[in-house]
């Protein structure tokens, strides 16, 4: 029996609509909780080829939320494990693994050669970077965030507003898996929604999930969707995203990994220089340069480096 069968058989799939999942490529961030749900599902449905970037090793601490893995992965680079069990679910998919983070510069190029990119990395700055680069291609872009026992899935891009258009700054109590804790079945719902959102987008379901963000709420038991099709672009990028390899020559660098947000008052910039924070997420990196913004230095960048 055909193994698709059971999705093939439906409306707006079909033969046609499997031979384009067949042909498709998929760029995927992270293969932590989000993509130990979605990236099974991608390869379940017979997605033809899919890159996965992921810098870390499976953790025991992880495994509760990131079922892919088994303690026999433990200590193991997460993204080789996951291409090896995702072959064993489905050989008729290409999946490449890259032991590492998916900066600005790598990711110019394969978002070149996808037909669609995923974010699932836990990462402020590989969001926004992943966005402005989408927008740029006019690439379609899933994007997932969760914390506690809520979280949103979103499309962006391919032709709506990107995700600055939604968040042009991220909110003060903003927090990240590894700070905030998180519960597994939400990690797994939103990750099955960008699974969803994926299939739909590569196989041309209308209405499109572009231009949508769904959010789900454990807590309180609620879930909530609103478009924001005509959501303006803001006017300038702020602050940028850069890898490590970018920061030039003239380039301040703030790593506050190991140093404190200075005084905006106290460094006297040229006008040709640009200061750069580093963290681990993006996080502090943005508030600090919101911060120098704010007081006027307007070339401020930031970098994830994790820790």
């Amino acid at each position: 029996m055909n193994r698709y069968i059971r999705q093939s058989c439906l409306p707006g799939v079909g033969d046609d609509g499997q031979a384009k999942l067949a042909r498709a490529h998929v760029l995927v961030a992270g293969a932590g909780g989000l993509g130990s749900t979605l990236l099974p599902l991608l390869v379940g449905a017979g997605v033809g080829q899919i890159t996965v970037y992921d810098p870390d090793v499976v953790e025991v601490h992880n495994l509760h939320r990131q079922t892919l893995y088994r303690m026999s992965d433990v200590g193991q680079p997460k993204v080789l494990c996951a291409a090896q069990h995702l072959r064993a679910l489905n050989p008729d998919c290409s999946v490449t693994a890259v032991v590492a983070r998916l900066n600005p510069e790598t990711a110019q190029s394969e978002i070149a050669s996808a037909n669609l990119v995923i974010d699932a990395a836990d990462n402020f700055a590989v969001s926004y970077a992943l966005s402005d680069l989408c927008l740029a291609t006019a690439k379609p872009l899933v994007s997932a965030s969760v914390i506690g026992r809520q979280g949103y899935a979103g499309g962006f891009c391919g032709g709506t507003p990107s995700l600055r258009a939604v968040f042009p700054d991220l909110p003060p109590t903003a927090g990240n898996c590894s700070s905030a804790g998180v519960m597994g079945p939400a990690v797994a719902t939103l990750g099955a929604m960008q699974a969803q959102m994926a299939l739909s987008i590569l196989l041309g379901h209308e209405p499109s999930p572009l231009g949508s963000i769904m959010s789900v709420d454990f807590s309180n038991w609620r879930t909530s969707q609103f478009r924001f099709d005509g959501a303006p672009e803001p006017e300038a990028v702020c602050p940028s995203i850069i890898s490590r390899a970018a920061v030039g020559g003239t380039d301040i660098l703030v790593d506050l990994r190991r140093e404190s947000v200075p005084d905006p008052q106290s460094l006297s910039l040229r006008s040709d220089q640009r200061i750069v924070f580093v963290c681990a997420s993006g996080l502090r990196a943005w508030r600090a340069a919101r911060i120098f913004n704010d007081a006027g230095h307007s070339q401020v960048a930031i970098c994830a480096e994790g820790e």
